[in-house]
């Protein structure tokens, strides 16, 4: 009786799960064999067989675009690697957040924290627009009356804050759903932990160190891990609409390259390149840094 229980409780699971199965198959391992237009002439209009095969000229084209396609990876993985800094921010702020004890105000932040993730970028854009634009803005307007001088180009077209600008948008944007994670694994960290050690006489600082930081430990691991592997993928709507001629040589990350390159440049070929050589260093990345995160962990790399 109890095995044909977990049989069907099994079975149950498993076409819950197949919806999102065929999901990932068709839409992240179905695409993959589009990698073979990567050694071919690709046409739009023309069949395989009517292309001509080009074999690793594409990649050569690579090499030879070393000096413009080493910008855009510099662009690309300083902006990641910036982000890797603030990585710990959404731990910090779901710890002090689950130490208030006003319920109501922990949900009021939770909330205007939450939102911003769920805004599209095209509207973060038209914000940003309305609050630094150098002509209208709304903080440039605030300080010209408090008698600072109105910048000849602000921080939308600036070089010099072009990352730092994108990355601040971008913790803003993704701070209070990091929250949400690092919440849930708080409230799943056993609750003798915490009465044992107020028996002890600890206090909430040390609460804080020695129970609730080792038991987030595994999920930042994780997440870090998930982070590193996507090192690669900046996110292509964020730059697109941000993207504008005084501060391209900054925002020209791999994503959007891959972009112009497809269908501004109609080199589809040479794009499913670019493509193929994001995924290969995605994979080499996330097995380093798993093998540095079981060696941290004093884990066995076998």
């Amino acid at each position: 009786m109890n095995r044909s229980y977990k049989s069907r409780r099994g079975l149950q699971y498993f076409l819950y799960a197949l919806p999102f199965a065929a999901f990932v198959l068709a839409f992240a391992y179905v695409p993959l064999f589009g990698w073979i237009y990567a050694f071919f002439n690709y046409k739009p209009a023309l069949s395989l067989a009517q292309m001509d095969f080009v074999g690793f000229d594409n990649f050569v084209k690579l090499y030879r675009d070393r000096e413009v396609v080493g910008q855009v990876l510099t662009n690309t993985l300083a902006i990641s690697f910036i982000s890797l800094l603030f990585t710990p921010l959404p731990v910090i702020m779901a710890i002090l957040l689950n130490e208030i004890g006003s319920g109501k105000f922990r949900r009021i932040v939770q909330t205007t924290t939450t939102l911003p993730n769920f805004i599209s970028w095209i509207v973060v854009f038209s914000l940003a627009y309305a609050m630094f634009s150098p002509s209208s803005g709304l903080v440039y307007d605030v300080l010209e009356k408090l008698g600072v001088q109105k910048p000849m180009i602000g921080v939308l077209g600036s070089n010099d804050w072009a990352w730092m600008f994108q990355i601040l948008l971008g913790i803003w944007k993704s701070l209070g759903w990091g929250m949400i994670i690092y919440i849930a694994g708080i409230a799943g960290i056993d609750p003798e932990l915490y009465e044992a050690s107020k028996i002890d006489g600890a206090n909430r600082f040390q609460t804080m160190i020695h129970i609730t930081l080792p038991g987030l430990a595994p999920t930042f691991f994780v997440l870090l891990l998930l982070q590193i592997s996507n090192i690669l993928n900046n996110g292509f709507e964020q730059f697109f609409v941000f993207y504008n001629s005084l501060i391209s040589e900054k925002l020209n990350v791999l994503d959007y390259y891959v972009y112009s390159s497809a269908f501004r440049a109609y080199d589809y070929s040479y794009s499913t390149a670019l493509g193929m050589l994001k995924t290969f260093v995605s994979l080499l990345l996330l097995f380093g840094a798993n093998l540095f995160s079981k060696k941290l962990r004093g884990e066995s790399l076998m």
